[in-house]
């Protein structure tokens, strides 16, 4: 509810060491903006302007009446966001730092709640500010009527508190992950562009958090890994980056699985048909392709392409890089660059 790129910014660079990974949507009454898929969809972190964004148009709330007018338009039938306020109202809420007064804040909950705030629901909201709990008739009416609405006071403590918390939580239930090491590994997203000599993941929706295992394995390698992330699969545009990234990737990873058997049309076989089509340019011998099955499904019952079959499958379950797949990706890039 603030039109600065802050949020922004602090989820760049804690989650992708400062790179412009995360989704920016801004409000506006004359430009309505929704979440670009549902919610459990979605596939990069997003930040929602939902008062506007600082912009060099006047786009954004900066007085009273522009507060009044983007709530008004907030409520009209035709002007709400509706992927957003389906989300706001099956989610928990923590509105932290805001500075809603008294009606506002009243206003914004039932909003996003799109029911009587004294209706049974199962979750809940938490209103972190420096102010709230000093507003006696706010608080003595969420007392009555909002059962499912906690107040704290600060949002600074707040944080404070929660970061203890999660701190205590995440110590108590680490468990070691991958080969080795003593804390989880990160997934970093994708580039929206495939950086050059990347290995290029080929792998059906289903299979996204194979995909996400397999390449945060190989990332934490010095492998430098791509897949599409946002499986747009439609357009000649998307179709045309897809078999130009496969076309300048250095190594081609299909994801096998018994999702892919039951998927006899689907835009991965196209993936792996350009695969193909660039093998019959190279030399005999030459590795390129690097089948992966990440489950039970076998060599002989594999519904791949021809060339696929004459290739030994690795076997990595649920997409977790083995020490000796690593290795041997590594060769072949030093092999490569020899």
């Amino acid at each position: 509810m603030t039109f600065d790129p802050l949020l922004e910014q602090a989820v760049n660079q804690v989650r992708f060491d400062g790179a412009a990974n995360t989704e920016v949507i801004a409000y506006a009454p004359n430009r309505v903006a929704d979440l670009p898929v549902e919610r459990d969809d979605l596939q990069r972190p997003v930040v929602y302007h939902l008062l506007g964004r600082l912009s060099a148009s006047p786009t954004y709330v900066i007085s009273d009446e522009d507060m009044l007018e983007y709530v008004c338009a907030l409520q009209s039938e035709h002007l709400t966001p509706e992927k957003l306020f389906h989300a706001l109202e099956h989610s928990h809420l923590l509105v932290i730092g805001s500075d809603l007064s008294n009606w506002l804040a009243r206003l914004f909950l039932r909003m996003t709640k799109r029911r009587r705030l004294s209706d049974p629901r199962d979750v809940g909201e938490i209103l972190a500010d420096s102010h709230s709990l000093g507003d006696v008739r706010l608080v003595s009416f969420l007392q009555q009527v909002s059962v499912r609405t906690r107040m704290f006071s600060g949002a600074e403590a707040f944080v404070a508190e929660l970061h203890r918390r999660w701190q205590a939580r995440r110590n108590a239930t680490a468990a070691p992950f991958g080969h080795g090491s003593n804390a989880p590994m990160r997934f970093l997203p994708p580039a929206r562009e495939m950086p050059e000599h990347a290995v290029f993941i080929s792998y059906a929706r289903e299979d996204l958090t194979a995909a996400q295992k397999l390449k945060a394995g190989l990332d934490a390698a010095g492998i430098t890994t791509w897949f599409d992330l946002e499986r747009l699969e439609s357009g000649d545009d998307y179709d045309r980056k897809i078999r130009g990234n496969i076309a300048r990737c250095s190594f081609f990873l299909p994801i096998v699985s018994a999702t892919t058997q039951r998927r006899h049309e689907a835009y991965f076989r196209r993936e792996w048909s350009y695969a193909v089509d660039r093998t019959r340019s190279m030399a005999d011998g030459a590795v390129f392709v690097l089948p992966v099955c990440i489950d039970a499904t076998t060599e002989g019952e594999a519904v791949v392409p021809e060339k696929f079959k004459a290739i030994h499958f690795s076997r990595l379950s649920q997409g977790e890089p083995t020490p000796e797949f690593t290795r041997r990706l590594q060769e072949l890039f030093n092999v490569r660059r020899a």
